[in-house]
């Protein structure tokens, strides 16, 4: 085989790994200033639940599932209430901190394309946080959900009033979603087991766990979402040239090294 005829792009594994440092300092950075743009953005308190009931009714004039439904579900036994109240509580940020540490350590190329794609998304989030305050579900009287983190434990929020720590009128996009679907989507397009595919369970998980426990409608979710997918179109995918790709391709990025040379 001639070598003028080997691919000239680079295997995606062969993206130089950015500096650890600069890297922690800025993802570290990034969530520092979303946190901080919570707490300034709070004490909007009767526009968040105007929101609410904004949402609410729109949700029920659409004819989206009643969120009731689905904590209905959970309801039927004190450890799967339990269990939902766990997993919000202490999945969300360890799991896209280990997947970000892995594409760092495994897939350079792809670390930097999920992680431009997360600030992207949490920086659009932050600007709802102050153009949309939003009251959780559980907050929001006359709908029949309950605070299940409250009542069953474990709550990782406090009275609104005395929780200086976070801002509990920022359900509007719903991170929890959005970041889970990304760490499904990343691991995904990184990797290229048959069983890759099973990482959608996690946004799945997820999305009945938030509904489920009343912290957000299904509306901050479908937002996520689509905050996300704009995220995507607009970060260009490891190792691709713009406007050559097709519209999948933000799924599913070709890996030359595994694919083989051209026939």
């Amino acid at each position: 085989m001639n070598a003028r005829s080997e691919p000239a792009e680079a295997a995606p594994d062969a993206t130089a790994r950015p500096p650890l440092v600069r890297e922690f300092l800025l993802v570290a950075g990034l969530f520092l200033v979303y946190k901080l743009g919570r707490r300034l953005a709070d004490g909007h308190t009767s526009d968040a639940f105007r929101d609410a009931h904004r949402v609410w009714h729109l949700e029920r004039a659409v004819h989206l599932p009643a969120e009731t439904d689905v904590q209905s579900a959970l309801l039927h036994g004190d450890a799967l209430v339990h269990l939902a109240n766990t997993y919000y509580a202490t999945v969300h940020f360890p799991a896209t901190v280990a997947f970000l540490v892995w594409l760092y350590l495994r897939r350079p190329a792809h670390y930097i394309w999920a992680r431009r794609v997360l600030a992207l998304v949490t920086s659009a989030a932050l600007v709802l946080t102050f153009t949309f305050p939003l009251a959780p579900p559980r907050m929001l009287s006359g709908t029949g959900l309950l605070d299940t983190a409250r009542i069953y434990g474990p709550s990782v929020y406090g009275p609104p009033a005395r929780d200086h720590l976070s801002n509990q009128f920022a359900a509007m996009p719903s991170l929890h979603f959005g970041w889970a679907l990304m760490v499904a989507v990343g691991l995904i397009a990184a990797t290229r087991s048959h069983w890759r595919w099973l990482w959608l369970l996690h946004p799945l998980v997820t999305l009945a766990v938030i509904v489920g426990t009343a912290n957000h409608y299904w509306l901050d979710s479908i937002v996520a979402a689509a905050l996300l997918v704009t995220a995507l179109a607009v970060v260009h995918s490891p190792h691709r040239t713009p406007g050559t790709a097709p519209p999948s391709a933000w799924l599913l990025p070709q890996d030359t090294a595994l694919a083989g040379p051209a026939r």
